[in-house]
């Protein structure tokens, strides 16, 4: 570290942006004051004067403050501004009046899995209630190990150089010369390291409140009141069941709220889908009773950047009421939900579709003629779908469309099947994709495919008059899973799909299911 230190004064210009900067202990700052030996950097304190510090960024000079110890700041950085500190107080302590906690026993909150989403989820809640430290703790579990590559710390860099209340936080950190040294290639960073500042590895453009981060998984879940799983549903079943290992000898049942948008099929001895949920109660033994699913039209870096949203928590009322108190923000709405498991299924359905979508806008160039040719065809097929699912699917019209929408517009599986429709993925760099995290739709295209082609499902077909598996009315489900899963056809497919001559005017499968009583609690595992 002392060799870099030594060598940074001839080595800014070689960073851009901005070149490199360190503080003596005068009141001023300045590009070009000598770089102090690494006891004075670990002496300097910031005093209550104003700090100016000038950087040139893109070749632009650009002053910049810098947050001084001592002073006060209401806001967490990036974060949500409360004011009401009393009102936030009382929620914690109906909440924790119903877990049955003590007055000296705070209320032990945990995400498990760090992707966008549970990263997010975590640190609204500390920007909202971290400062109540007595009452509640907050904290995320990530797995260790996964290093940061060259190019993303250099990103990172240029992230933090660019917001200054980010360069402000961590230089009173004490924490920004190791990103310093990431950028020039000194030192490799891991996920868990930067998730402790606040930045998420698959949203690295969105840097979050600082978190409080474990990486050993005993220590994370062993007293937590309430789990949150962050989890995508092709890992869920495996951690939970390494978390039921120890909760044991527990007294107290947790309550787990999810979060994950995914669906797996099992075809023995019924086919059936599983859900996030399901597999948390299989792999614990806990009750439903105590597990929730929280989903809606939501993307998260805008989500934590303050866009009004909203969601429902679906689940039992005595745990989705208060939950969804506790919950609600002045930006994010949170409704309650008694139907847990449509909702769910609901939530992974329409990452199917939007790969479809993605493929569509890269393939004629982002034309609104053909999205919205494309957006008729599978909306109609997933009406469809929602009436072999649910007894009451036009109940689920309002959220399933909302969150089909903004998946469409800006989720990670629209953005998939557009770089993979244009070249720059290929589908042999699997459904974990750098920057991105899982894509859940790739299993879910597999999941809903096996499972509506059984034949022992089928329904009457229309125009031929004779039974058919219920896939066979789902062209664009059967076009994804030969493009994805089969590999049988090239993504230009999902366009020849949309052009068949044979296809059914969507009105004509939405009067199908709305005049046949198609509803298969079976496939639900009830």
């Amino acid at each position: 570290m002392l060799n870099v230190l030594n060598s940074l004064q001839n080595t800014y210009s070689l960073i851009s942006p901005p070149p490199l900067f360190f503080p003596s202990f005068s009141c001023r700052i300045h590009t070009y004051t000598p770089i102090l030996a690494i006891e004075d950097l670990t002496r300097y304190k910031f005093t209550q004067n104003p700090i100016q510090i000038n950087q040139i960024h893109r070749g632009k000079k650009k002053m910049v403050g810098a947050e001084f110890e001592g002073s006060t700041n209401n806001a967490y950085a990036n974060g949500l501004l409360q004011t009401n500190n009393g009102c936030l107080e009382q929620k914690v302590d109906e909440l924790r009046n119903l877990l049955g906690k003590t007055d000296d026993d705070p209320l032990r909150i945990v995400s498990v899995g760090a992707g966008a989403w549970g990263s997010v989820f975590a640190a609204m809640l500390q920007d909202g209630y971290g400062h109540l430290r007595d009452k509640v703790q907050i904290r995320i579990w990530r797995r260790p190990g996964r290093s940061v590559d060259r190019s993303t710390a250099q990103h990172l860099f240029d992230v933090i150089n660019s917001r200054e209340d980010v360069l402000r936080r961590l230089i009173r950190r004490c924490a920004y010369l190791k990103y310093v040294e990431a950028r020039l290639g000194d030192r490799t960073l891991y996920a868990d390291e930067i998730l402790k500042d606040g930045f998420c590895l698959n949203m690295i453009d969105t840097p979050l409140s600082p978190l409080k981060v474990v990486t050993n998984l005993q220590e994370a879940v062993w007293d937590a009141d309430i789990v949150i799983n962050g989890l995508p549903s092709t890992e869920t079943n495996e951690v939970f069941e390494e978390i039921s290992k120890y909760w044991k000898e527990r007294i107290t049942v947790p309550v787990i709220i999810s979060l994950s948008k995914g669906i797996e099929a099992e075809l023995e001895p019924e086919p059936h889908i599983i859900t996030p949920t399901q597999m948390i109660s299989r792999s614990t033994g806990i009750s439903m009773e105590n597990i929730l699913y929280l989903g809606g039209p939501n993307i998260a870096s805008e989500i934590y950047n303050k866009e009004y949203a909203n969601a429902r928590i679906c689940g039992s009322e005595k745990w989705r009421k208060p939950l969804a108190k506790f919950l609600r923000q002045p930006h994010f709405i949170v409704w309650d939900n008694g139907d847990l498991v449509t909702h769910e299924v609901m939530g992974g359905l329409k990452n199917v579709y939007a790969i479809g979508a993605g493929m569509v806008a890269s393939l004629t160039k982002e034309s609104a003629t053909s999205k919205s040719v494309y957006f008729a065809h599978c909306t109609s097929e997933m009406i469809f779908i929602t009436h072999l699912l649910a007894k009451n699917p036009e109940k689920l019209a309002g959220p399933l469309l909302a969150d089909t929408y903004v998946t469409l517009l800006k989720g990670r599986n629209a953005w998939y099947g557009q770089k993979l429709a244009n070249g720059e993925l290929t589908l042999d760099m699997g459904d974990s994709i750098k920057g991105k995290g899982m894509i859940q739709g790739i299993s879910a295209v597999k999941a809903f495919y096996e499972l509506l082609s059984q034949s022992h499902l089928s329904i009457l077909h229309p125009e031929e008059k004779k039974p058919v598996a219920p896939v066979e009315l789902c062209p664009i489900l059967k076009t994804l899973h030969k493009i994805l899963i089969s590999r049988e056809v090239p993504t230009q497919a999902i366009l020849q799909a949309l052009r068949d001559e044979t296809m059914n005017d969507p009105r004509d499968r939405i009067e199908m299911a709305q005049t046949h009583a198609f509803y298969m609690p079976s496939l639900l595992g009830q």
